[in-house]
């Protein structure tokens, strides 16, 4: 078969994704609607990721039909946790979405030797530099305003996690950008993850986080789970 040439013009070109598959998720009002809000989390900066937000509000809605609290661990400026609340109208679902990050960027002692030979860790100093890391809580506070029922939680993980009281999780996104973090979560929370609850991991096989993706992989091996990893950089696990 020879080499067949795509044209993007038209298509899905962006976040590292192109295809010319459909895509008229993106044209719903609803999916607008969140993506807005996130967009609005941001300051009005938009990142232009709208196939990762599209897997996340299909997760999150998936995680909706069982038990547990929903956690995400790598917040920043809200802009995926506010879309998904927006979209699943949680003012009005009786669960409580806990926002945990340290608030004042990675921390940078947690990358290891492996990290900082990648570069990850300079990504992290330069982007804090730039303003890439919302360091003013008050902002995230008054963003989360609108839910009563979404509790944020300034802190390191995994030093922070044991104030979480849930005792069952329905919904665990990460997004830490580094390892030693992601995998120490995933363990934390494993036993707590309810049968059929999603987790999503926004950095799985991101160009640039292999490391993340090696750390997940060993602790799935550990736990006898399976990993899908999506074409948006994302990895995906079904409790």
């Amino acid at each position: 078969m020879g080499l067949r040439v795509v044209r993007t013009r038209g298509h899905y070109a962006q976040d590292g994704l192109v295809t010319i598959h459909r895509d008229a998720y993106r044209a719903s009002p609803s999916f607008r609607a969140a993506y807005a809000r996130g967009v609005q989390a941001s300051g009005g900066v938009d990142p232009h990721f709208e196939w990762r937000v599209h897997v996340a509000l299909w997760a999150a809605g998936l995680a909706l039909r069982v038990p547990g609290d929903f956690i995400e661990c790598g917040v920043n400026a809200g802009f995926m946790s506010s879309a998904i609340m927006h979209h699943l109208q949680w003012a009005q679902v009786d669960r409580r979405y806990y926002l945990v990050d340290t608030f004042a960027g990675p921390p940078l002692a947690q990358y290891d030797a492996a990290e900082i030979a990648a570069g990850r860790r300079r990504v992290a100093e330069d982007a804090l530099r730039a303003g890439g890391y919302v360091v003013d809580v008050a902002r995230i506070r008054r963003n989360f305003a609108e839910w009563p029922n979404a509790i944020v939680v300034q802190g390191e993980v995994p030093d922070v996690l044991p104030v979480i009281p849930s005792a069952q999780v329905a919904f665990l996104h990460l997004d830490m950008n580094s390892a030693l973090p992601e995998r120490a979560a995933l363990e934390f929370f494993w036993h707590k993850l309810a049968r059929g609850a999603i987790v999503l991991l926004d950095d799985y096989v991101y160009r640039g986080h292999e490391q993340q993706g090696t750390a997940i992989d060993a602790v799935a091996r550990g736990k006898h789970a399976d990993v899908l990893a999506l074409p948006t950089g994302q990895g995906l696990i079904v409790r």
